[in-house]
């Protein structure tokens, strides 16, 4: 099971990412949770210790030149990564934690050489994985237009019941459909009730699948700086929901 979590920037994607992962664990699922967004959280989120002083393979640039063997404007297309999960694979509980994050250019420059060692690593992850897969992307749209996501079983898109998180959701469709993806799932977060509900749905077209409440337990475990792993309470009940409906609804 291979899974995606795409949405605008702060709608609770980590979070919900990391919930999954401890719903896919109690399924008995071995879990390697892939941080692909540019502000990495999600090792913190999942109980990492000094996760926060990691460096994501993103801020690696010489390692990233050498592997893309950049000369000058010249790079190769077939990068060698297959020995980096090893080395930089984090592993707690049967849980494994790559953090990749993302390259973001001041000014919009050019990161090609070191964008195809990242695109390839997570490519590499996702095929080779044995275990459920859980990829926090980037915020926004730019890994459809990559196509990074085609390898995954399913695309849940994040959002939460604002105009606009739920506009980015609506590029997000548009975009999956074009891909000819077939299993890309609304997902609401910090829904207070129907009315939320109703707002996202008739904004999207679409359903969400699963709704997450607010969730005092899952605010006071931020807070604090605990493992999302450790929160009872509704938001835990809807993460396992979501595991029951993606084994129904797998390929």
């Amino acid at each position: 099971m291979k899974i995606a979590f795409c949405g605008k920037g702060g709608v609770g994607k980590s979070t919900i990412a990391a919930l999954l992962c401890a719903g896919l664990r109690e399924e008995g699922y071995q879990v390697l949770a892939i941080d692909a967004d540019p502000s990495p959280h999600l090792g913190r989120l999942l109980g990492f210790e000094d996760s926060e002083k990691l460096t994501p393979l993103s801020e690696m640039r010489d390692l990233l030149a050498e592997r893309a063997q950049k000369q000058g404007p010249y790079y190769t297309l077939n990068p060698r990564i297959e020995d980096l999960p090893e080395r930089f694979m984090l592993t707690r509980d049967g849980l494994r934690l790559m953090v990749l994050g993302a390259i973001r250019e001041a000014g919009g420059g050019c990161a090609c050489p070191e964008q195809t060692v990242l695109r390839r690593l997570l490519s590499h992850l996702i095929l080779t994985a044995r275990e459920a897969v859980v990829v926090d992307m980037e915020a926004g749209v730019e890994h459809f237009g990559r196509a990074t996501v085609v390898p995954m079983d399913f695309i849940l898109v994040v959002t939460q019941p604002y105009r606009g998180s739920l506009e980015t959701a609506r590029q997000i469709l548009r975009l999956a459909r074009e891909l000819r993806m077939e299993r890309v799932f609304v997902v609401g977060n910090a829904v207070r009730n129907e009315e939320d509900e109703a707002f996202i749905a008739e904004s999207l077209g679409v359903k969400p699948v699963i709704s997450f409440p607010e969730d005092e337990e899952v605010l006071r475990a931020e807070r604090q700086g605990r493992s999302l792993l450790e929160v009872r309470g509704p938001c835990r009940e809807r993460a396992r929901e979501l595991v029951r409906y993606l084994k129904t609804h797998g390929a």
